[in-house]
């Protein structure tokens, strides 16, 4: 089943980035006087990622006619809005000074303008698809201790410093003339004039290579450092764990076959202990079975939406500003790999001699999808009162339902059935009892709370110096594209979880603990728990976010995301302790 999947994801994805590079390559060719695409994006508080508006929300000279550029799915999704700038950069055009539009802004809008540059507003603009950054103005706060002193002032003058090589715009940037400023400290009508200068310059720079000097700042020898520090660190903690935990447990497990094979031989009498007690208990099937099969069949389509993600990632496909890549790939892949949610889940629950199985696939259809729902209608809800872009268009809404209903839901009724059909039995070595032995009174620290804090602070530990970078991509304007070193760090969190989870469980079994299927899914995706913690640290620590839509949008979404890595991380930790279980048992003869 996964074979077609696959292919299905991959020609997708191929042919959309082989449809963009061959608009690249035909689009990006000018010659002297063409007009060169220059489109406004939006504008917003520095420190506030996802508090966005509109670039003529804020009182700007706006063109007779707005033109909206189409965007794509991930665009919108990333909140990108781009409309036609008044600013006239034709290819090899230069000027100097040249008047942008003449203007009288109102106590309003002096107010508005105001506001805006206490709160550090930037703007975003992309020219010939390359992106421009640039703050709309400054506070002077020089030698004044009081903020009723503050001086505002209006950049008007903005220079465009363009470089070319032959017939192909290679980068551009833009600096705001300090000397040119409109005192917006008065809240009194003002009169405007915006200008702008055009300077252009050849380079040698070939232009496959135009977009590399947007991933220098993440691959700075400094930065590289600390990255490679993080993954020999993280190599360190797996291979001491590792070697720490399979010496221990290939000594403890060989004593115990030893033992068990004299018990064999010894008196019949004798009383058994440690984890073959529990032989006939060990298989016994867990509590809500139907959940924990949906659970299972969630995360393991999580996971094949990672390695997924990681696939396009390592073979360039998300390159910087390639506006809503990322967006895009999510919302295809999570659609097209919830097949393998559904046969997981299904299949599992009839192994576990389930019979509601219907019921079992509306469970895995919104065990995910359902608290993430929740979530954005709550958050976007939040956006929209605030005007802001990241509240998606109707149109957006109703793509996003159509996938939805026509590729996710079939496909995951069609996993169901396959998995219903699948027939397959679960493989237990030993046979399960009738009646459950009852579970010894065990310690505190046995019990699952503090077992769950043990399992998820090793793997945590191994991940949280990259964690640093990840969210100052996301929730920050830092650009990430070392995904080889992520990749990394992502292999090293599964067999760290994998190792944690079967040390616990085989401490639990030898406990004589028969309960550890729930227990061992809990330890496994704790490493989430650990995740939304550091959020915690990360927002009053390490950034300057504030507001309400700023932070509920920070802890909404990554609560959602956090919820992810826990049934993805569980069902790993799930997995690798059945595979364990099953062997050790396998290795004792069981009555």
């Amino acid at each position: 089943m996964n074979d077609p999947l696959t292919l299905l994801i991959f020609a997708v994805l191929i042919a959309s980035s082989v449809t963009r590079v061959s608009s690249d390559a035909s689009n990006h060719r000018y010659k002297e006087g063409d007009p060169v695409p220059l489109y406004a994006n939006k504008v917003g508080p520095f420190h506030n990622p996802s508090e966005t508006y509109r670039y003529f929300d804020l009182p700007f000279c706006v063109p007779d006619h707005v033109k909206e550029k189409k965007e794509a799915l991930g665009e919108v999704l990333n909140g990108d809005r781009l409309v036609s700038a008044l600013y006239k950069l034709n290819f090899r055009d230069e000027k100097t000074s040249a008047a942008v539009c003449k203007k009288t802004l109102t106590k309003e809008e002096v107010a508005r303008f105001r506001s805006a540059i206490e709160k550090d507003y930037y703007f975003q603009m992309y020219y010939d698809d390359l992106p421009i950054w640039g703050f709309i103005g400054k506070v002077d706060k020089e030698g004044k201790a009081d903020p009723s002193e503050y001086k505002y002032f209006l950049y008007k003058h903005i220079q465009f410093d363009v470089l070319y090589n032959k017939d192909r715009v290679i980068e551009v940037s833009v600096r705001m003339d300090p000397h040119s400023l409109l005192d917006l400290t008065e809240e009194k009508e003002v009169d405007a004039e915006f200008l702008y200068t055009v300077k252009w310059k050849e380079t040698d720079t070939p232009f496959e290579k135009r977009m590399e000097k947007y991933s220098l700042s993440s691959s700075l020898p400094h930065h590289l450092e600390i990255h490679w520090f993080s993954i020999i660190n993280s190599c360190v903690t797996v291979l001491l764990l590792t070697g720490f935990l399979a010496t221990i447990l290939m000594r403890v497990l060989k004593n115990d076959f030893v033992k068990y094979a004299q018990d064999e031989e010894a008196a019949d009498d004798q009383e058994e202990t440690g984890w073959k007690y529990i032989h006939g208990d060990v298989f016994r099937y867990p509590k809500f079975k139907s959940l924990f099969a949906a659970a299972l069949g969630s995360g393991t389509q999580l996971f094949t939406l990672t390695v997924f993600i990681f696939i396009l990632a390592l073979v360039g496909v998300f390159y910087p500003y390639n506006r809503g890549a990322l967006f895009t790939a999510l919302v295809v892949i999570y659609a097209l790999t919830s097949g393998i949610a559904g046969y997981t889940a299904t299949s599992f629950y009839c192994q576990l001699e389930g019979k509601n199985w219907v019921r079992n696939l509306l469970l895995t259809g919104c065990l995910f999808c359902g608290p993430l729902f929740l979530t954005f209608c709550f958050l976007n809800t939040v956006a929209i009162v605030y005007s802001a872009t990241a509240a998606l268009p109707f149109g957006t809404i109703v793509v996003i339902v159509l996938i939805w209903t026509l590729v996710t839901s079939p496909l995951l009724v069609l996993g169901g059935i396959a998995g219903k059909n699948s027939k397959a039995e679960f493989q237990a070595p030993c046979r399960t009892t009738k009646y459950p032995r009852e579970i010894p009174q065990l310690p505190w620290y046995r019990s699952a709370l503090p077992q769950m804090a043990m399992a998820g602070f090793l793997p945590f530990s191994a991940i949280y110096i990259e964690l640093y970078y990840i969210f100052a991509s996301v929730w920050g304007h830092r650009i990430y594209t070392i995904y080889s070193i992520l990749f990394i760090v992502f292999i090293i969190l599964l067999i760290v979880t994998a190792f944690i989870t079967v040390a616990l469980t085989y401490f639990q079994l030898a406990a004589e603990d028969h309960e550890w299927w729930w227990r061992s899914f809990l330890c496994g995706g704790s490493t989430g728990l650990f995740i939304y913690a550091y959020c915690l640290y990360y927002y009053h620590a390490r950034s300057d976010m504030s507001g309400f839509m700023q932070t509920s949008f920070f802890f909404g979404y990554m609560a959602c995301i956090c919820y992810g890595f826990f049934l993805m991380l569980g069902t790993v930790g799930f997995r690798a302790s059945l595979f364990f279980i099953r062997h050790i048992y396998r290795s004792i003869k069981c009555e």
